[in-house]
């Protein structure tokens, strides 16, 4: 990436780079591409937009005002690497079999409305799942989709000047274990699930095409694929 030309042709302004990395990457990595992509949006308008599709070891993720009383291990008893980052949200967890999107959109490009754009990557979420045949909600007040009963797509985004960071992960065949050990969002009492309970052996890869489609109709993104 150090090398990338991140400028788009023909003042396609929603135009963004996709980037699907085969291996696992390093949450400290992810973050670090997107805050840079984030400066140089911020930087030209110039600049395209970029979107990443990946999967993370595991890992938990802290918002800025998450409370480390939702760790049930204890901030360093874990054998997994917490991080403290700049999202709203309480904690999370990543692990491999999640699908996880982080969008680095200029929303003056869309909206400048933080509840629009969330309420946007609720709908990608629960369009695939439409797609796959599975009923998935929202529920009055919260953000995230469900599918009866039980979470299933986290969302939690950060946003400098309108320009956006993280984004939203999708259990598919991940390891729920890890989910023991938080309060997952900070809700108490709501299970957490994912796709493969409703369609056994369904695969990363396999929902993976179907996250891209939607982000293309929801936010009219002409991809470019590095």
């Amino acid at each position: 990436m150090d090398k990338l030309n991140t400028k788009y042709s023909n003042e396609q302004t929603l135009s963004a780079f996709i980037f699907e990395p085969k291996d696992l990457v390093p949450f400290a990595t992810a973050w670090s591409w997107q805050r840079r992509w984030q400066k140089s949006l911020l930087k030209s308008t110039e600049t395209a937009q970029a979107v990443w599709l990946l999967q993370h070891p595991y890992c938990y993720t802290l918002g800025r005002g998450a409370s480390e009383e939702h760790l049930l291990f204890g901030s360093s008893n874990s054998s997994f690497e917490s991080f403290r980052i700049d999202r709203g949200g309480e904690v999370t967890h990543h692990v491999p079999g999640q699908l996880v999107v982080y969008p680095v959109l200029d929303l003056r490009r869309y909206k400048t409305d933080l509840n629009w754009y969330l309420r946007q990557l609720e709908q990608v979420i629960i369009d695939v799942l439409r797609e796959l045949g599975l009923p998935g909600k929202r529920l009055d007040g919260l953000t995230g989709v469900w599918l009866e009963g039980r979470k299933v797509g986290s969302i939690g985004v950060g946003c400098r000047r309108w320009v956006t960071q993280h984004g939203m992960a999708l259990n598919i065949d991940c390891d729920l274990n890890g989910f023991n050990e938080i309060v997952p969002c900070g809700l108490k009492n709501h299970r957490v699930g994912r796709l493969v309970e409703w369609i056994p052996g369904l695969t990363v890869g396999e929902v993976q095409p179907l996250i891209k489609r939607r982000l293309i109709n929801h936010f009219g993104l002409i991809l470019v694929h590095k």
